[in-house]
């Protein structure tokens, strides 16, 4: 079933990609080549992550298969937008649970680079239910769904809230608190901001994108991939480290979301994203460095971080088998 799921998944984006490209001859891209495209996404996805975290896909796929069916033929605003918001939140889960555990930074930035492709495909197949969208209410609402379905499925795969332990306990804290400073930080600075700190702060803003082409989204690159980097570097040691990897989401949701911004060039769009995960990355392994240094054997630092790789091998599934 995985092969299929594959080859799905790239037709349809083939197919998607093409449809965006304006100078696609008819014959090559119809009218209805995204909705198509859109639909087969959605329905892959639904099929892939129930499959992933032990449920039903037959069920859930022939589900959203109707769905997203409806959302097409029916052709209401509401419907599609509707469509559209489920498959980036399945996007932005999906790109989680596909991850393994990574035993060293070099695997965990791999794990993060899959997630992220697999929400860029989920931003693609967004775009193809042609939403009517309000683009904050849309993101918010996408990621809300989002973060609520990876903590329903982390609950199991982390073993219930006993599985913490007081370093889960922490993990789970400082995420929020930086979810919640990340999310507050446009209306605290509007509000309680001085007038030369704001302008500062929109100076840099604008010189991002004059110079460099996008800025990075906060929330993906403060919270989102440090947290699924660190979270899939845990996971090879602690099953807390499936906490941190629900905070992940972030990241995948923004990624899922970034082309539904019709004020933005998908130039703009790519780069947000690219530049969210370089920043990301950086914080991940400074992070994950203070790990180890407080956590980790004891020693010289080549000496000791070497064997503490390798007996990081705490059992989970292969990628292509049930979590559950």
């Amino acid at each position: 079933m995985a092969l299929v799921l594959a080859l799905a998944t790239l037709l349809a984006t083939a197919v998607l990609v093409a449809a965006m490209v304006p100078a696609s001859p008819a014959w090559l891209t119809p009218a209805w080549a995204g909705s198509a495209g859109a639909v087969t996404i959605s329905t892959v996805f639904t099929v892939a992550l129930a499959a992933r975290t032990g449920g039903r896909p037959v069920v859930f796929g022939g589900l959203a298969l109707a769905l997203g069916l409806a959302a097409v033929l029916l052709d209401d605003d509401r419907l599609s937008t509707g469509a559209a918001v489920t498959t980036c939140a399945i996007a932005a889960v999906l790109g989680v649970m596909t991850t393994v555990p990574a035993p060293r930074f070099r695997h965990a930035v791999r794990e993060c680079l899959l997630a992220m492709l697999v929400a860029a495909v989920g931003a693609l197949a967004v775009v193809g239910y042609a939403p009517v969208v309000a683009v904050a209410r849309f993101e918010y609402a996408a990621f809300a769904l989002a973060l609520a379905g990876a903590f329903v499925l982390v609950y199991r795969l982390g073993a219930g809230l006993h599985g913490l332990g007081r370093r889960g306990v922490l993990v789970v804290v400082v995420g929020a608190v930086v979810l919640t400073g990340t999310l507050l930080y446009a209306e605290l600075l509007r509000r309680y901001g001085t007038q030369d700190l704001v302008e500062s702060l929109l100076d840099g803003v604008r010189w991002s994108r004059e110079e460099l082409g996008a800025f990075p989204r906060p929330v993906e690159s403060v919270l989102g991939v440090p947290a699924l980097v660190w979270g899939c570097h845990m996971r090879a040691r602690r099953r807390q480290g499936w906490w941190l990897c629900a905070f992940g989401v972030a990241a995948t949701a923004a990624a899922a979301s970034s082309l539904v911004n019709p004020m933005i060039t998908l130039t703009e769009a790519v780069l947000s994203v690219v530049y969210g995960v370089v920043v990301g990355l950086v914080i991940g392994f400074l992070v994950i460095r203070l790990d180890l240094a407080l956590t980790g054997p004891r020693g010289r630092r080549t000496r000791a971080r070497a064997p503490e790789g390798d007996v990081a091998v705490r059992p989970e599934p292969p990628r292509g088998a049930a979590l559950l």
